[in-house]
């Protein structure tokens, strides 16, 4: 009787091999800061690979940042804003776009935002870097009001703290363990390293996040990290899924290659 307890207990907190729907196939693509060149050179290879395997109904879903510290933010924000034209697109807020939008109206969530890569961006709307600069922080962010359209900023706000698609959860930086998926606040969702990054217990899904930056992805039993550090190690990562299978797709400075990852 004791023995088949245990066998119930361990089935019961095992932790299920995450799958997608039948039919459907999805991309999700970590933090691209601004890195408009190796967004591109992996926006072809999902299109490629995508076009390369059978027919599906095909979802991206970009896990935010996709703003500061790279020098072309202005550019890949429209090119997502372009793709999500012709692709199903599902765009999640990160913590770099909750500054920016939170430095709209707040000069201290401005000084914040400019130590974490909002200098590059706001220049990357054409504000010239020594007038940035030289201006005072009121100055600076009328400016910056100024040079980035409205439609911008409401395509930022816009953003969702979270998507699931079968037994996979997409959001920015984690979750909070031992709180269910429906009660999770933004805050943690576009913020959280620890103990989401340490916890090994099942999330109620299978987390599939960016924030945290690995030299390659962070595979775990109950999450992948693929924040390779587009900005700073020139490696920006999507994963596909589709059934039980995921394959990972990187875009990197001085070449281009995909790598197919059987399920551990």
């Amino acid at each position: 009787m004791l023995g088949k307890l245990r066998h119930i207990l361990g089935r019961s907190t095992a932790i299920p091999t995450p799958s997608v729907p039948a039919g459907e196939r999805v991309y999700a693509i970590g933090d691209i800061h601004g890195r408009i060149d190796l967004f591109e050179d992996l926006i072809r290879i999902i299109e490629e690979d995508d076009a390369g395997r059978r027919r599906a109904h095909t979802t991206i879903v970009l896990l935010g940042d996709l703003i500061d510290r790279g020098h072309d933010s202005a550019a890949v924000v429209a090119r997502a804003r372009a793709w999500a034209e012709t692709r199903e697109v599902e765009f999640l807020q990160g913590n770099h776009e909750e500054m920016l939008l939170l430095s709209r109206t707040k000069t201290e969530s401005l000084r914040g935002f400019l130590k974490f890569g909002g200098f590059e961006t706001i220049q990357s709307y054409g504000v010239d870097a020594d007038t940035i600069a030289s201006a005072s922080i009121e100055e600076l962010q009328a400016l910056m009001n100024e040079a980035i359209p409205q439609d911008d900023f409401d395509f930022l706000d816009s953003f969702k703290k979270m998507v699931r698609i079968g037994d996979y959860l997409f959001v920015h930086a984690g979750i909070r363990p031992a709180t269910p998926i429906e009660h999770q606040l933004g805050q943690d969702c576009r913020w959280i390293r620890e103990p989401f990054l340490s916890h090994k217990g099942n999330f109620g899904a299978f987390v599939v996040h960016g924030h945290t930056i690995t030299q390659e992805p962070d595979v775990c039993t109950n999450r992948i990290g693929i924040d390779t550090g587009a900005f700073i190690n020139g490696t920006l990562t999507a994963i596909g899924l589709e059934g039980t299978e995921r394959w990972f797709l990187q875009a990197r400075d001085h070449d281009v290659h995909a790598e197919v990852t059987a399920v551990a």
